[in-house]
């Protein structure tokens, strides 16, 4: 299936991966990797078509109820991990602890929790990789100039303010599928 997604993302879409081309199952196996700018649901599929491009697997979390058959197994296949939302429930701790529960555990998600224009991010996900000790790794949802640039691995340090930066400016001048909300 991979020479499929192959075609279709290279050929047929006319996307291209660079940065960390190099990124792949033996050398990360816990993650959290954020993907932005997410402004429209092609993100989606661009993202799966990536991962099977690049041979990497990644997961996503979503509420429990959402892993009931019949879309359950589907989730799982996809890599989905179910996570209890319940409000008395620290959520960074939770997702955090899915990392000790897998051998192999890339968590994407996206920063900005909406596909709508944000000012700020959400933090979880740094946090997340705080308590979790793993790397973040970014990459681009680069609908302009059709490309999913990858970032090297980069450890949270204890300066949020200067990490956050840090990022951002990875993400500097992308634009998502809809502009207007990059």
């Amino acid at each position: 299936m991979q020479w499929l997604a192959k075609f279709f993302y290279f050929k047929i879409l006319g996307w291209q991966v660079v940065g960390n081309t190099t990124f792949s199952k033996e050398t990360i196996k816990k993650a959290v990797i954020i993907a932005a700018p997410h402004t429209s649901w092609h993100d989606f599929y661009i993202g799966v078509l990536l991962r099977a491009v690049t041979g990497v697997k990644t997961n996503f979390i979503g509420k429990k109820e959402l892993f009931v058959f019949p879309l359950g197994w589907f989730f799982r296949i996809l890599g989905g991990a179910p996570i209890n939302r319940q409000s008395n429930e620290n959520k960074v701790e939770a997702i955090a602890k899915l990392f000790e529960e897998y051998d192999e555990f890339r968590m994407t998600l996206a920063p900005e929790g909406t596909r709508k224009k944000v000012t700020t991010w959400r933090t979880g996900f740094y946090y997340i990789a705080k308590q979790a000790n793993v790397p973040i790794i970014m990459f681009t949802l680069d609908f302009e100039n059709k490309q999913n640039k990858i970032s090297e691995p980069f450890y949270p340090t204890n300066n949020v303010e200067a990490d956050f930066e840090y990022m951002r400016s990875f993400y500097k001048g992308v634009k998502g599928k809809i502009p207007e909300y990059s």
